[in-house]
């Protein structure tokens, strides 16, 4: 048993840095022209919005909105977010996607210009996340199975 005093030792001193807090919208992107920069993924479709303020002029790979998407069914899907927040007129938007097919690269286009939108006035927030514009939809195809004809489907069976 020994008698020798507890030693007391403190923690070294550390100083609280400053951090701001974090916020749920997202940091604003620009590229070198003051265009706003926003990514939209659909199914296996990938697009590349630029928006600016504009005249409500939506091009698609070079191409007008009417002439890459002559569904009306897609071309109601990208113009969407622009008209549910009143902002077809004010801005232009210049898209680049790739990758799936006409409703992969619509929607991909819409969650796109929704992004870019929420980056160009953070006002616009809350209207189009009640119009489900900002929502991602994650729906993938389903990868075939061993054993089955496809993801889902079997063989067919033989009685005799």
């Amino acid at each position: 048993m020994s008698t020798e005093p507890a030693i007391e030792t403190t923690p070294p001193a550390t100083t609280a840095v400053p951090t701001a807090p974090a916020s749920s919208l997202p940091r604003k992107r620009v590229d070198l022209a003051g265009n706003i920069i926003a990514t939209g993924r659909r199914k296996s479709a990938i697009a590349r919005v630029r928006l600016r303020s504009g005249s409500g002029v939506i091009t698609i790979n070079k191409r007008p909105l009417d002439v890459y998407f002559p569904s009306l069914k897609d071309r109601e899907q990208v113009s969407g977010a622009l008209g549910h927040v009143g902002q077809e007129k004010a801005v232009d938007v210049d898209i680049t996607v790739s990758g799936g097919g006409a409703a992969g690269q619509a929607g991909a286009c819409r969650l796109g210009i929704a992004r870019s939108l929420l980056n160009f006035d953070t006002e616009l927030a809350e209207p189009l996340r009640q119009g489900g514009f900002l929502t991602r939809d994650g729906r993938m195809k389903e990868r075939k199975k061993y054993g089955l004809r496809g993801a889902r489907r079997g063989t067919q069976f033989s009685k005799r």
